[in-house]
């Protein structure tokens, strides 16, 4: 099974106000392990940063006026998504951002299934606290480079998250590959043989005796 799972950062938080995004993230998964194929641009906003916005992930001005804007990396990032499943913390949130650079370009929103990891996190911990960061304590995943927000580091950390929350490791245990690949052999070819005897020999049966000869006192004679 493809995934995506997904990442932005952004100018602010209303996309409906002009508010735009400055860096995407996409790491491929299957069977809910990545693949080592991931999609990583950092955007040109055409529009000055917020201040709010620059202190949750350090993205400033001059340093997104070097890099394109969304219309230069959007075919290239739909190829990179095609129709895989997205998978995304508080996913309604960077699915508006997406789809409203989409619509500028006068393209369709996106067609895909969605697992959104804040509402699979919410109904499996009720009442705990469902952020990334805490997550990742929960599951001791390491934090210790986040200290911004940024969307490659957070797809990655979200990814190990994502895996804990559908089970774990075992979870992406891939019987047919296994088997495939010979490590569970449900039917094995053997060449018959005869049945093993089961009565003693005569040899046995003296040696039995002249052992049983040697004993003196025997708990069952008493």
């Amino acid at each position: 099974m493809r995934e995506i799972v997904l990442d932005t950062e952004t100018t602010g938080l209303d996309p409906a106000g002009g508010d735009r995004i400055v860096e995407i993230a996409c790491i491929e998964l299957n069977n809910h392990l990545p693949t080592g194929k991931a999609f990583h641009r950092y955007i040109n906003p055409e529009r000055e940063m917020s201040a709010a916005a620059e202190a949750v992930h350090g993205l400033g001005d001059e340093f997104l006026k070097r890099h394109p804007p969304f219309a230069a990396i959007a075919t290239e990032f739909l190829a990179f998504v095609a129709e895989a499943q997205i998978v995304a913390h508080n996913a309604g949130f960077d699915l508006a951002f997406v789809n409203a650079e989409l619509k500028r370009l006068e393209q369709p929103p996106l067609a895909v299934a969605v697992v959104d990891t804040l509402e699979l996190a919410r109904k499996r911990f009720p009442g705990a606290p469902a952020s990334l960061d805490a997550l990742c304590r929960r599951f001791a995943i390491d934090l210790s480079a986040r200290d911004k927000h940024g969307a490659k580091l957070d797809c990655e950390l979200l990814a190990q998250v994502y895996l804990e929350l559908v089970g774990g490791r075992q979870s992406a245990l891939d019987l047919g590959a296994l088997a495939a690949g010979g490590a569970i052999r449900a039917a094995v070819e053997r060449p018959a043989r005869a049945a093993r005897p089961h009565v003693a020999s005569a040899d046995e049966l003296a040696a039995h005796g002249a052992l049983l000869a040697r004993l003196k006192s025997p708990i069952w004679q008493a």
